[in-house]
Order: structure tokens, then C-alpha cells, then sequence
């Protein structure tokens, strides 16, 4: 019932994802949500998330940020990261991930999404057939919209973590 919801991995955050793992296995782009996955909601890019585009660029990853708000949000930062962007992305739908991957050169089997969100991020990346890491949210800040979702996103969770054994983060569907 709430498996297209679930997440292939679930991790602490988006900079404890292994990349170069990825990358060395065959995956050559990154599809990334920006608010509370990167940083906080409005926040500009800080360091870590500048030096982890760096890394993506020096290893020959391709990135695109894929996110539903704004483009001036997302515009500005992108250009902080130097990535591609698509802003009112309308996830859930495939239409933008599919047009991420366009924009990478990737494919769905040569392709990752990171995001903090069950209901747009996630299902989204895996109604386009994309591997999707779910992220914790880094602030407990969040517009009215998002915190309203996270209620329902816990039972999700629950059962998602009941599925597998308990276990609260680490990968899912190759287990």
C-alpha cells in the first residue's frame, strides 16, 4: 500500500551518501532537491554544498537540481553550485525528472535522486524508475505545507522501517 512511497535507501543526509561509490558502479548524474536536503529552506548555498558540486565536477558527474519552487531560488542557487536546475518541477510527476535527466545525458539506470520528501521526491523519483535516497530533514523549520506532511510521511515510515526489520536508515530494496 506504501511501497511506491518508500525510498530505495534512507540515509542521515545528503552528504553521507558515498558518490564515488556511485559513480564507480556506473552512475553518472545526481537529480537533487535543495531546500532541507541541501540546506535549509531559503539558505544559500554554504560551503559543504559548494564543495560537494566541486566534487561532482571533478570525478565528471552530472548534476541538476530538480525543485518545485521558484526559479529565482533555485536559479541563484544553482549558479552558487554551478549546476543545471529545474524549478517548478511539479513533483511528483516524471515529467521533470525525465527532463533532469535530459538536460545530465543520463538515463534512469545511470541515475540518482536526493530528496527529504516522501510524497513529492520520492514517489516521484520512483514512479521515473530512478534508485531514490530520502534524506532527514536538516532543519525542523519548515512552511506550514511541509510540516503538514510530515505527519502522514511518519506512518509511511513506520511501515517502511516495520518492513525492514526495524532498521531505521540504510538501503531498502536491495536488502
Amino acid at each position: 500500500m506504501f511501497e511506491p512511497f518508500y525510498p530505495d535507501y534512507y540515509v542521515s543526509s545528503a552528504y553521507a551518501i558515498d558518490y564515488r561509490k556511485l559513480y564507480d558502479s556506473g552512475v553518472r548524474g545526481v537529480i537533487f532537491d535543495v531546500d532541507n536536503t541541501l540546506v535549509p529552506h531559503d539558505a544559500p548555498a554554504d560551503n559543504r554544498a559548494k564543495r560537494l558540486f566541486q566534487e561532482f565536477h571533478t570525478m565528471g558527474m552530472e548534476t541538476c537540481l530538480l525543485s518545485n519552487n521558484r526559479e529565482p531560488r533555485v536559479a541563484g542557487f544553482a549558479a552558487e553550485v554551478g549546476t543545471k536546475y529545474i524549478y517548478k518541477g511539479n513533483k511528483p510527476f516524471v515529467k521533470g525528472y525525465v527532463r533532469a535527466m535530459e538536460l545530465m545525458g543520463t538515463s534512469p539506470d545511470t541515475t540518482v535522486f536526493v530528496g527529504d520528501q516522501l510524497f513529492t521526491d520520492i514517489l516521484g523519483a520512483n514512479r521515473a524508475g530512478i534508485v531514490s535516497y530520502l534524506t532527514m530533514p536538516i532543519d525542523p523549520k519548515e512552511e506550514i505545507q511541509i510540516v503538514l506532511k510530515r505527519w502522514p510521511e511518519k506512518a509511511v515510515l513506520y511501515f517502511y522501517r516495520k518492513k525492514r526489520g526495524g532498521e531505521s536508515l540504510g538501503k531498502n530494496r536491495d536488502s
